[in-house]
């Protein structure tokens, strides 16, 4: 939605594949919702790596023509949403660069909250950055250790940094998977036609026909080349704290996520929604396409009617111009339209996955009832969300987060809403399968983080500093 939290960035690669740079481009395609503002793909081919990134959807960035100049059988991608840094051409990855080790590129769905301080001190000692993705600084700590072997350096650079990352490398000779310790990010393992394959998400598997054989475990760093695969664990092992968002909102419901299906964990979300905070209404509706699994599982829980009382356009594309402030109440309009025939005269229940400024809730609500619904009771499939997040996901800055100065009352009457339940963090936990609180990160829902964060580090700004006043 446009009121909501952006997704992070996707990654996919395949080793030894006469396709690789093809089948790259459609497990790319498969992963772009995790990011549309850049795409990029880098092919080893006569023990060179050959790169083409560009800004935009997938399918502008390549053609027929770019594919077949990206030659050879190992190949790593990239779709990117900035959660940190500009948005330009020089921040696409994969990064290709030339040190004293030779060739290498690199890209990573995350984010390393300890790289700004390093990045100073990298600079002071004369190094020249050509963007501002914490992703370059890694590139920087490999190219100036002095471990003979890239494994080594690599270890040695991501022990400083920090953070979360899923992550993959290519050197014109191998492929290189590696995972936080503690697996922040998910990252996947898979089998094609005697190829070795990596993805952010199963779903990029299921559309090159790619077998999943597992997640690359939290602290795992999985070495390909033409002797086989090679898998070690350099870091201590910790307490894992896997994104939780990733069954909320971000990986699509068709993927297998942490050794879970996301569409399970949705549609339990909306059942313990309905446990929590029942309505009584004439209609669940959902907030398209994020909100779908959880209204289902809410409008089962309680025997409720189902109908997709808000149709979304799918065709509105990543250059829609926000309109001026004279129509500014097109701006929700232009993406969702309610069905007046399914919402006129009744009670509606909205579910929608969460919460972040309020405002497109607000229009939402407002809308809803324009369409003749006497009633709206607002339902959220996850907790007040009250901190930013520090790990690869584009949070506003915490005075921009409603819940985080506001009592849900006070939330309820500025969206406008006949009442207002938010899931509670036991029963999200509960519903993505780890009720003893052993496995998933909810920093934003509670304010405690699992790493040091820079003290200068902060979320990417967005625009309006006040989501509402009371």
């Amino acid at each position: 939605m446009l009121d909501t939290l952006r997704e992070e960035c996707g990654v996919f690669g395949i080793f030894d594949h006469e396709d690789a740079a093809r089948l790259t481009y459609f497990g790319l395609y498969a992963l772009q919702h995790r990011g549309q503002e850049s795409a990029g793909i880098v092919t080893s081919h006569g023990g060179r790596l050959m790169a083409r990134r560009g800004m935009g959807y997938v399918s502008e960035v390549f053609d027929d023509e770019s594919l077949s100049q990206l030659k050879g059988r190992l190949a790593i991608g990239h779709v990117r949403y900035s959660t940190a840094g500009d948005v330009s051409v020089r921040e696409a990855q994969p990064f290709l660069v030339s040190y004293h080790g030779g060739q290498l590129a690199l890209c990573h769905n995350g984010n390393m909250p300890r790289a700004i301080g390093l990045r100073r001190r990298l600079e002071k000692a004369g190094a020249i950055f050509q963007s501002t993705s914490d992703t370059e600084v890694a590139l920087h700590l490999v190219a100036r250790s002095r471990a003979e072997d890239l494994v080594d350096a690599l270890v040695e650079a991501l022990s400083e940094l920090d953070g979360a990352y899923s992550m993959l490398l290519a050197a014109p000779d191998r492929l290189i998977a590696v995972r936080d310790p503690r697996g922040f990010r998910p990252l996947s393992l898979g089998r094609l036609d005697g190829a070795w394959v990596f993805a952010s998400e199963t779903c990029a598997f299921d559309l090159i026909g790619a077998q999943f054989l597992r997640d690359v475990e939290p602290g795992e760093l999985i070495i390909v080349d033409q002797t086989g695969l090679r898998s070690v664990f350099p870091w201590p092992s910790t307490r894992p704290t896997q994104c939780i968002f990733e069954h909320v909102y971000f990986s699509r419901p068709d993927s297998i996520i942490f050794g879970r299906p996301v569409s399970q964990s949705r549609y339990q979300l909306g059942r313990w929604l309905a446990r929590e905070h029942p309505a009584d209404a004439d209609v669940v509706v959902p907030v398209p396409d994020s909100g779908v699994a959880a209204a289902i599982g809410y409008a089962q829980e309680l025997g409720m009617e189902f109908c997709f009382g808000l149709i979304r356009n799918h065709y509105v594309g990543r250059t829609f111009i926000e309109p001026q402030s004279s129509i500014r109440h097109l701006r929700v309009k232009v993406k969702l339209n309610p069905v007046r025939d399914l919402l006129d005269g009744r009670r509606v229940v909205l579910v929608d996955d969460s919460i972040v400024r309020g405002t497109t809730c607000r229009e939402i609500i407002h809308m809803v009832r324009a369409a003749g619904a006497s009633q709206v009771h607002m339902r959220i499939s996850c907790p007040p969300i009250i901190s930013p997040c520090y790990y690869g996901i584009d949070t506003p800055h915490r005075e921009e987060l409603i819940a985080a100065g506001h009592t849900v009352e006070e939330i309820r009457r500025f969206i406008g809403a006949d009442s207002l339940g938010y899931l509670s963090r036991p029963s999200l936990l509960q519903a993505c399968g780890d009720p003893e609180d052993t496995r998933y990160c909810t920093s934003c829902f509670t304010g405690k983080y699992p790493t040091e964060v820079d003290e200068d580090y902060e979320p990417r700004a967005t625009t309006a500093r006040s989501p509402m006043k009371c």
